[in-house]
């Protein structure tokens, strides 16, 4: 037993010293971080959060890039275009559109250029190319300026959820200054943002002043003498009794094969600032539609189903027209007519005339 007590009691000491070797480590150890610490604060800086006075909602906002424009000088003009900002807005007051401006050059934009290629007899490439931009010309300076006014604020006002909504309301007008601008501007509302960064979009008062690309359409010399939509590349133009190019617009067609009609059409009624009738017999997935009945209709405006213009055409329920949602034209599908940009809507009425012929085309 002796030697067994011994034993016990040498590795009870050497438990002991262990700990307090390690106590001492832990002491010394502690004090040279704490030295450290207050000799080097900088480093350990960079390992603390950082306040900030950003709300988490508005850090997740996504933030526009500005769209900076060098300032221009009427003498410089006029000049070939520089890139797809300055060719859009120069074929737009072509009445040549490239959609809905937003300073890319996309398909609609290709078509656009290709169209004004064909019109001067110029190899179609769709595409600026050396032949091209000396033709394809800027003679004013890009951007100009619009002073909001009072009458355009008090023509807004929300638009209805419901087909019964909207036929309650004075008028399908703009909802927002921002879309009514991008509509006046024949733009994308994002290209208007970013136009304008310093704006408050949700707090614009009359007398502000934005920057929004200049564009206007020529006054057709004289009608048309007849339109033709090519469904396969959702365009439509159209062309003097010369074969001269007057206008060439994007499009958007049925959304089912059987519902495009292919041929000699007619127009038989032109329509400014139409309203709309809705017929449940036309919208069966419509709900709401089947539960009222009969039909509603909807006041005039530029967010009315047809827009601002109906071309009525000799095939029943058929038509050429406007829409609300411009910078979806040509990219999505329609019941059946043939929808335009509101812009290119409206002066497409300055074109046509009833009986004028429409060349529909696969």
């Amino acid at each position: 037993m002796p030697i067994l007590e011994k034993a016990a009691s040498r590795r009870r000491s050497r438990v002991g010293d262990f700990l307090a070797v390690l106590l001492l480590a832990a002491v010394v150890g502690g004090g040279i971080w704490l030295w450290w610490h207050q000799k080097h604060p900088a480093k350990l800086a960079k390992y603390k959060p950082v306040a900030t006075s950003v709300s988490p909602v508005e850090n997740r906002k996504p933030k526009l890039k500005p769209l900076v424009v060098a300032p221009q000088v009427a003498l410089d003009f006029p000049r070939p275009v520089r890139d797809g900002f300055e060719a859009q807005v120069a074929l737009a007051r072509r009445a040549i559109s490239p959609g809905s401006i937003d300073a890319a050059i996309g398909s609609q934009t290709r078509a656009a250029i290709a169209a004004f290629q064909r019109s001067q007899k110029l190899y179609e490439s769709a595409a600026l190319d050396t032949n091209t931009r000396p033709l394809l010309t800027l003679d004013a300076p890009l951007l100009t300026s619009y002073i909001v006014k009072t009458n355009d604020l008090a023509r807004l006002q929300p638009l209805g959820k419901t087909w019964l909504a909207k036929s309650e309301q004075t008028a399908l007008d703009y909802e927002t200054i921002l879309e009514l601008v991008a509509e006046t501007a024949h733009s994308y509302p994002i290209l208007i943002q970013k136009l304008n960064p310093e704006v408050n979009w949700a707090n614009v008062v009359a007398g502000t002043v934005l920057k929004i690309p200049d564009v206007k359409y020529p006054e057709p010399a004289s009608q048309a003498a007849l339109v033709v939509i090519h469904l396969a590349d959702r365009f439509l133009e159209a062309f003097d009794d010369q074969t001269n190019l007057l206008a060439h617009f994007p499009c958007s067609i049925a959304a089912r094969v059987e519902k495009r009609p292919v041929g000699e059409l007619h127009v038989i009624v032109v329509a400014p600032h139409p309203n709309y009738t809705v017929d449940p017999e036309l919208f069966p997935e419509s709900a709401e539609l089947q539960a009222i009945g009969h039909k509603l209709i909807l006041p005039p405006g530029p967010n009315n189903p047809v827009g601002v213009a109906w071309i009525g055409l000799d095939k029943p329920g058929y038509g050429m027209h406007g829409t609300p949602m411009p910078e979806q034209v040509g990219r999505t599908e329609s019941h059946g007519c043939f929808r335009l940009a509101n812009w290119d809507a409206e002066y497409l009425l300055k074109l046509v005339w009833v009986g004028m012929p429409v060349e529909v085309v696969p």
